[in-house]
């Protein structure tokens, strides 16, 4: 049996880009320049906590990045977290959006193919909830990461027990 997916974005739940620095507890900041930040643009602060490479790894999940950084987040993200390379989903233009949804959502439930799946994501809302219920045949977590806040501890938590049915299969890492 497949480990499920955990889609993974990076502004929001990695980089908590709306965080004030008193928030940043364990997290050091990346000067870094993905596409769209060549000079003579500044480079873009990241905000990573190297410890999120190793807690993301211990989840019974198949990593896959779902992010606009898309296979820089394997070059530039990833390194700093301790990850391997993963997968990457490409993404469509934010102005890809259907029906009012979140642009990835659509794209996330095609790439997973009926597999379960979790996500995290700033990005998440009640629609796309709703959406996925209905239009995903398998069991989904959409899990809405505060960008001001970035992944804690309960998140984790919460990834590591979900579905309980899964969380109670020993898949090989």
């Amino acid at each position: 049996m497949p480990r499920p997916l955990l889609f993974i974005d990076v502004d929001g739940p990695l980089n908590p880009f709306r965080a004030g620095p008193s928030d940043l507890e364990g997290h050091t900041v990346h000067r870094m320049r993905p596409t769209g930040w060549e000079p003579p643009a500044r480079p873009l602060d990241v905000w990573l906590n190297p410890d999120h490479g190793e807690e993301l790894l211990a989840l019974p999940y198949e990593l896959v990045w779902a992010t606009t950084w898309e296979d820089e987040a394997n070059t530039m993200i990833g390194p700093v977290l301790g990850l391997p390379e993963l997968p990457v989903v490409k993404l469509p233009g934010p102005l890809d959006a259907r029906h009012g949804l979140f642009f990835k959502t659509p794209v996330l439930a095609e790439y997973a193919q009926g597999r379960p799946f979790a996500w995290i994501d700033d990005g998440i809302t009640e629609q796309d909830r709703v959406w996925l219920a209905r239009n995903h045949i398998a069991d989904v977590l959409p899990r809405r990461i505060d960008p001001a806040v970035g992944l804690r501890e309960k998140d984790f938590d919460l990834l590591a027990d979900w579905p309980p049915a899964l969380a109670a299969v020993d898949f090989p890492h």
